[in-house]
């Protein structure tokens, strides 16, 4: 029986190629999750910038479009590749699972970090947080979107909100249908794990799509100007991990 992260692995490994082909205009992708994601980023001209979790490159695309280093991972083989390809000669991506210590990489190696719609496959982020602080300058910034946990609790019929929870649905807006597997959790396991590992949130957002949305999906547009499923997080490096 695969484990939950080869499920996952496995998932990414079969979107991958329909994924690429979507996610520059796919809605929830283009026009709700990447424009509130990218409004958080500091300026990043002139500065490094790791991609964590980042699929087939599309946000380090944008970033290295804007001047910035970046250096990408992805648990999924297949995205590393499509990465490579989306951004020839530009960029640093290898294969990594998010759920290991980031070892190839130096303390204090750069001013941002982002993770984009990933850390839901995590059963526990102190771990990652801690990695993520390590590998930050001391003020750098850390970005994250997730899935909003009271969208989570209501989506997945949950009756134990104060419970990291193994979940999964089938995917079918990238072909053919694809179960993914994930992790529940209350908004509290998504703050604390942060600030008890030397973040300080500056800023959180519960966004709204893009007038662009409408025209491709005018349900999930009303739906998402009504109730959230994301959520977008800023917070910056502090010198000290508090516990």
């Amino acid at each position: 029986m695969p484990s939950v992260r080869e499920k996952i692995i496995q998932a990414y490994e079969t979107l991958a190629e329909s994924y690429n082909a979507l996610i520059d205009h796919k809605p929830h992708n283009a026009y709700y999750d990447r424009p509130n994601t990218l409004a958080l980023m500091p300026e990043v001209a002139g500065k490094s910038v790791l991609d964590a979790a980042c699929g087939p490159g599309k946000y380090a695309e944008i970033l290295i479009e804007r001047g910035a280093a970046v250096t990408g991972f992805d648990i999924s083989p297949k995205m590393i590749e499509l990465a490579q390809v989306r951004n020839p000669d530009k960029g640093t991506f290898y294969v990594h699972d998010l759920h290991q210590p980031l070892d190839r990489l130096d303390d204090s190696s750069f001013d941002v970090v982002l993770c984009a719609l990933a850390l839901h496959y995590l059963p526990d982020w102190n771990q990652v947080m801690q990695e993520f602080h390590r590998v930050l300058k001391p003020g750098g910034h850390l970005v994250i979107s997730i899935e909003h946990p009271f969208f989570e609790y209501g989506f997945f019929k949950s009756k134990k909100y104060f419970e990291t929870e193994h979940v999964h649905c089938t995917w079918k807006g990238f072909g053919a249908p694809v179960e993914v597997n994930s992790y529940r959790r209350s908004l509290q396991e998504c703050i604390i794990p942060m600030t008890d590992n030397g973040f300080l949130i500056e800023k959180i957002v519960e966004p709204r799509p893009t007038p662009e949305f409408k025209a491709l999906d005018p349900r999930h547009y009303e739906e998402l100007n009504n109730f959230p499923s994301f959520i977008c997080i800023r917070a910056i490096r502090y010198n000290q991990i508090t516990k």
